[in-house]
């Protein structure tokens, strides 16, 4: 069967060679020569729904499994925790904290270890390290030891939503990454009716030698250590070591994800990519915007159960309250990723609409009276839709930063500051401020107007590179520039490198 005429298919002899690339995708990419255009469109159709069977439900999983640890703290406070290991007063929001400073310490090592090891048996060993680190909170007797705990796990978790952006730009075109990180994020969401739910529950049980707050730890770790053990079974470390797929799926799965303009993956570390980030405008906005939402996801995951507390709940209601939060995320996230998969060039926009929704939250909680508690909990629902700008962020970093160790230091940027900022937003919380929180309150909103300003000028940035390469183009004739995009990727070009990229705003 011919290929199509209209398309430049790039050649062995005329574009690339086996010897000039280090990519792991590269000699399948070269295998796709053989086939058709009608083969590649028809097949490929078949081996993106085997992903989204074998892909989709173990990253979806892995993720709520993987957020109910982080929320396990917050379930706990509602208990027992703070008087049994003395964590009154700023104490609480140390603990709280300290799991950041884990996170920072390890965020860009970390990325650089994706990089280099095969990336899902180095997220799987996380996973596992994780589980353990949680068991042992039940452990714990005083202040000093729930430090401990918490720094390491912090440091365990810096590794596991960068692992599970790579997988989503490994198997997935950059046209369909949106929704796909959105549904696995949204997970969040899941995680949180799940956890309240638990937390309830475990909350009543009072026949045991442990309290309520080590039988959540026990039984979230335990859920853990089982999802790490059926991760490192199932997930492949590239689309090439796929054993779900036949060679020939594998060769078309690569070729697939070649549009991405960004290869498969190279394990060779080049520090001049990494400097690149330093005069990048879109990565410096993505990297402001982590601050922004760091902040944010800090004060709102370690004090919500404060804040609802505060509006005259008591603890075990305080918890119950929660569970719609995870129907808001579950809901408004994935149809962020709808609307930025379907529509051209809308992920700065969702980025900036979606970051209204919890502003007026926060507008709500500061001015509503405290007679009005119900309105007041609605709001603070609201503060949970934080996870659909982190997604959306996370999928302009995924689809525009071509170069792999840029990407690796771009990421690892992005987190290591998302972290700083969950360190910020879990102090901003003062006590002697409860039940508003008024100095907590403008910090949020100033972080959500940032937000806004920084996704303006990511788009704008990116939307007259992206005018100023085509008049090149033009200019110039350049022939199929999608063909010589693919092949600078595969050969690890940056995308300020390869002027044949394009940037998907």
């Amino acid at each position: 069967m011919e290929k199509d005429p209209k398309v430049d298919y790039p050649t062995v002899e005329k574009d690339i060679a086996l010897g000039e690339t280090h990519d792991i995708g590269a000699n399948l990419f070269l295998e796709a020569e053989q086939l058709s255009a009608e083969e590649l469109e028809t097949e490929g159709a078949k081996v993106l729904r085997i992903l989204d069977w074998r892909i989709m439900p173990i990253l979806y999983v892995t993720y709520v499994i993987q957020f109910l640890d982080k929320l396990s703290l917050n379930y706990a406070s509602a208990y027992s925790l703070i008087p049994d290991l003395g964590l009154e007063g700023q104490r609480y929001s140390w603990v709280a904290a300290i799991f950041n400073f884990g996170y920072l310490f390890w965020a860009l090592p970390a990325n650089l270890l994706i990089q280099r090891l095969p990336i899902a048996k180095y997220m799987g060993g996380m996973l596992l390290i994780w589980s353990i680190l949680v068991i042992a909170h039940i452990g714990a007797k005083n202040y000093a030891g729930i430090l401990v705990l918490r720094f390491l796990l912090g440091m365990a978790e810096a590794g596991v939503s960068p692992c599970m952006m790579n997988l989503t730009s490994m198997f997935y075109k950059r046209s369909e990454q949106p929704l796909r990180m959105a549904i696995w994020l949204s997970a969040n969401g899941m995680a949180t009716m799940v956890g309240a739910l638990l937390g309830f529950g475990l909350g009543h049980s009072h026949n045991t030698s442990l309290h309520s707050w080590q039988l959540i730890f026990l039984t979230i770790g335990l859920m853990n250590f089982v999802t790490a053990c059926v991760f490192l079974w199932l997930m492949p470390d590239s689309p090439s070591s796929a054993r779900f797929l036949s060679h020939r799926q594998r060769v078309i799965a690569v070729q697939r994800v070649a549009e991405n303009m960004i290869g498969v993956k190279t394990r060779e570390i080049k520090p001049r990519q990494a400097l690149e980030n330093l005069y990048d405008v879109k990565v410096l906005c993505c990297a402001g915007i982590g601050i922004g939402c760091g902040v944010i996801n800090g004060g709102v995951s370690n004090f919500a159960s404060a804040l609802i507390k505060g509006f005259g709940f008591n603890g075990i209601y305080a918890t119950l309250l929660q569970l719609p939060t995870g129907a808001f995320e579950a809901l408004i996230v994935p149809i962020c990723g709808t609307v930025a998969t379907y529509v051209k060039d809308s992920r700065c926009i969702v980025l900036a609409v979606v970051s209204l929704i919890p502003f007026a939250g926060l507008l709500g909680i500061r001015f509503t009276d405290l007679d009005h508690r119900w309105t007041l909990v609605g709001c603070t629902w609201l503060q949970y839709i934080v996870g659909a700008p982190v997604i959306v962020c996370w999928n302009i970093l995924a689809t525009n930063v071509a170069g792999h160790t840029k990407r690796a230091v771009a990421n690892g940027l992005w987190f290591t500051l998302y972290a700083a900022g969950n360190v910020a937003g879990a102090n901003i919380f003062f006590a002697r401020e409860a039940p508003r929180y008024y100095s907590a309150l403008a910090g949020l909103l100033i972080c959500y107007a940032g937000i806004i300003v920084l996704s303006v000028v990511a788009y704008v940035s990116m939307r007259w590179e992206n005018a100023r390469r085509d008049a090149v183009d033009t200019a110039t004739c350049e022939g199929d520039v999608t063909s010589q995009a693919i092949l600078d990727g595969f050969k690890d070009m940056t995308d300020m490198e390869s002027k044949h990229f394009r940037y998907a705003l």
